[in-house]
C-alpha cells in the first residue's frame, strides 16, 4: 500500500477547518485513495427526541465521508447532491462512516458511504447514502466571500 501520510495530514487539516466537524467530534480514522473512515462519539447533543442519533447528524456524517473520500482523489470538493437512507434507529456509543469513491471524473465525483453504530463491541449498519461532488478551487473567490458577507446574501 502506498504511503498516505501526506494525504492523512491534508485531510486532518481540512477536517480541522470545519467548525461543525470539530463541534461534532468527527475524526478521520483511516484512509486510502478513494476511501475514508470517520468516527464520531455519541453525545447527547447529537440525539433527537427519542434518544436516537438525529437524522441531520446522520446526513452530515455520510456527506462528510463521501466528500473526504472524494478529496483523496480530486482535492477540495463541494456536494452538488446527496441522499441518505436510514435503515434502523441509530443507537450506539460511537458511529463510524465509511466512504468510498464509486467513480471519479474531471467534473464530478460519485461517492457512497455506509454508517455504522457501535454498541457493546459490535457494529450495526444504520444508514447509507450517496453523493455527487464537484471539484472546487482551494479557496473561495473574493466575489463569493463578498456575497456571503453581504446583508441579503446576494452577489454584488
Amino acid at each position: 500500500m502506498a504511503d498516505t501520510t501526506e494525504l492523512q495530514a491534508a485531510l486532518a487539516a481540512l477536517n480541522a477547518t470545519a467548525a461543525f466537524n470539530r463541534w461534532s467530534g468527527f475524526e478521520v480514522r483511516c484512509l486510502a485513495p478513494g476511501e475514508v473512515e470517520l468516527s464520531m462519539p455519541w453525545r447527547d447533543e447529537h440525539g433527537q427526541y427519542a434518544g436516537f442519533l438525529h437524522a441531520g447528524v446522520i446526513g452530515a456524517l455520510i456527506d462528510t465521508a463521501c466528500g473526504f473520500a472524494a478529496f483523496t482523489v480530486a482535492g477540495r470538493v463541494l456536494a452538488s447532491h446527496y441522499s441518505v437512507s436510514c435503515l434502523a434507529p441509530a443507537v450506539g456509543s460511537a458511529f463510524v462512516a465509511r466512504g468510498r469513491v464509486v467513480q471519479a471524473g474531471r467534473r464530478q465525483v460519485f461517492a457512497a458511504a455506509d454508517l455504522f453504530a457501535q454498541r457493546d463491541g459490535a457494529e450495526r449498519r444504520v444508514a447509507f447514502g450517496e453523493a455527487i461532488l464537484v471539484p472546487v478551487e482551494a479557496t473561495p473567490s473574493s466575489s463569493a466571500a463578498a456575497a456571503a458577507a453581504s446583508p441579503d446574501n446576494r452577489r454584488p
